[in-house]
């Protein structure tokens, strides 16, 4: 019986130390669930930082650490370290915690330590990144640290001293902007992708100013050694940018705000073709005969019967007020053409603010004058007319005038065929509508030689008007390789390449 005692009590002792040793157990499980939980689960990561059984002061110190750490920049060559507070890199590690804690806590405790018990790992989390970033702040650190500094600019086309060429320009390369603030961005919010490569984009050539055809310009006309006055008008069609100058002898002579009076010579049939239309109208055959023929072979009588058809007696004084209507105060015809042998009378005598100048003397004759840049404007007004219907032509005779009148003009002008002067400074089958003058004296010396008009080129349209007078003698030796070197420098301008 007492055995049997002994042997019972055996038991309680041995159940009792396991009972006391179950309860030490759960409860050192406990301590250590209760720690545990303290931190974050493994497996969980912050903005992609592996923050896995620790804390969160230790986890906020891990994920700044990797954040703020300055990204690579790799550009043009050069390695370039950017702090992300320099382009308003923020990362919000409040609002991150904050979600880690509730993910950290979103179990019931006791459900957590039962799951801890069975060895069940706690279901970890992703916890994205949060950051804000100033994009203003980053494009204009792009802007300014970077595209400033290694950008290459694309050099302008050149002129090529002693020649009528250009040597061509360079391409440039830039920073694509938008594009590499994309990278930058997607760097400065990845854990390991923090090297970025850059691209750039590539910048057509910058074409030449047309300052620099200006100077150009001048260089031939120096180069040529011509020693009268040449004056000079150029207005690109595609944005009205004009060339204006006057030389004495290789002198500058201003040109603002009053022209160089010139003779107009045989380019005055253009103002003549004008005024017809407006008080005419569109031509019948008879009129189409005499505008061929004053275009096709400069013939001053065919002129003379133009303006007889506006008014037989004073016709050139209805052109004159014309081109005075459409703002052109230097340009007039005095009087018909007839013959020299038959001169017909003058009209009027017209004082102009241009031949009342007394600093260069181009001798312009009493009957027709003009300046390069009246017939280059009122070449404009036709060119505006005829490709849109806009223009001074239109605006000012809208009733009498039509696009098709214009355009009618312009092929009237082409039956020019010279084949000299500007007309040769162009590439054979350029299409250009003009007309050219040269008139001898009574002695039979040529003074003023004269040639304008309209040119259309693959690179752009273009009005030119080029007069140049000498005092003795305009030897067209001298003259002509002048006009032509000049012409194919302004085609060579807008042509650059052979375009």
């Amino acid at each position: 019986m007492k055995t049997r005692n002994t042997s019972f009590i055996f038991l309680r002792i041995i159940s009792l130390i396991f009972i006391v040793a179950a309860v030490a157990l759960t409860l050192f499980q406990l301590v250590n669930y209760s720690r545990e939980r303290n931190n974050y689960p493994a497996g969980m990561t912050i903005g992609g930082i592996a923050v896995g059984g620790v804390n969160a002061q230790e986890a906020s110190k891990r994920v700044l650490q990797v954040y703020s750490q300055p990204i690579e920049i790799q550009y043009a060559g050069e390695i370039i370290h950017i702090d992300p507070t320099q382009v308003g890199f923020k990362v919000d590690m409040e609002s991150m915690l904050a979600a880690a804690d509730l993910a950290r806590t979103t179990s019931s405790f006791w459900g957590g330590f039962w799951d801890s018990l069975w060895n069940r790992a706690r279901p970890a989390s992703d916890i994205p990144l949060r950051a804000s970033l100033d994009s203003e702040q980053l494009a204009f650190y792009l802007e300014t640290e970077i595209a400033a500094r290694y950008d290459q600019p694309a050099s302008a086309a050149q002129p090529i001293p002693g020649s009528v060429n250009f040597e061509e320009g360079e391409r440039g390369k830039e920073l694509n902007i938008n594009r590499a603030t994309v990278l930058v961005e997607d760097a400065l919010r990845s854990p390991t992708g923090r090297v970025v490569t850059l691209s750039y984009q590539q910048t057509e050539a910058e074409r030449p100013t047309m300052q620099n055809l200006e100077i150009l310009l001048k260089q031939i006309v120096e180069l040529s050694e011509f020693d009268g006055v040449i004056n000079f008008y150029l207005s690109d069609l595609q944005n009205a940018q004009e060339i204006h100058f006057s030389l004495n002898n290789n002198e500058e002579v201003s040109v603002d705000p009053v022209d160089v009076a010139v003779t107009a010579s045989s380019t005055i049939k253009i103002p003549i073709m004008v005024s017809n239309y407006i008080h005419v109208g569109t031509p019948d055959e008879r009129t189409i005969g005499y505008i061929e023929d004053v275009f096709g072979q400069s013939d001053n009588a065919a002129a003379d019967n133009l303006m007889a058809e506006i008014d037989t007696d004073i016709g050139p004084l209805i052109i004159s007020d014309d081109m005075h209507a459409l703002g052109l105060e230097n340009t007039f015809m005095a009087g018909f053409f007839c013959s020299p042998a038959a001169p017909c009378p003058l009209l009027k005598r017209y004082e102009t603010p241009a031949n009342q100048r007394e600093d260069v003397i181009t001798n312009p004759d009493d009957y027709n004058q003009t300046t390069s840049s009246d017939i280059g404007m009122l070449l404009t007004d036709i060119y505006q007319c005829s490709e849109n219907g806009g223009g001074t032509l239109r605006a000012l005779y809208p009733n009498e005038l039509s696009q098709e009148d214009c355009l009618q003009m312009i092929e009237f002008m082409e039956l020019d065929k010279f084949g000299s002067l500007i007309q040769a400074g162009l590439p054979d089958g350029t299409k250009f509508a003009h007309k050219h003058g040269f008139i001898p004296d009574r002695y039979g010396v040529v003074h003023d030689i004269s040639d304008v008009g309209i040119a259309y080129t693959p690179g752009g349209d273009f009005v030119i008007a080029i007069y140049t007078y000498h005092p003795v003698q305009a030897i067209w030796g001298d003259v002509n390789p002048l006009f032509v070197e000049l012409a194919q420098a302004v085609y060579n301008y807008f042509n650059l390449g052979g375009s």
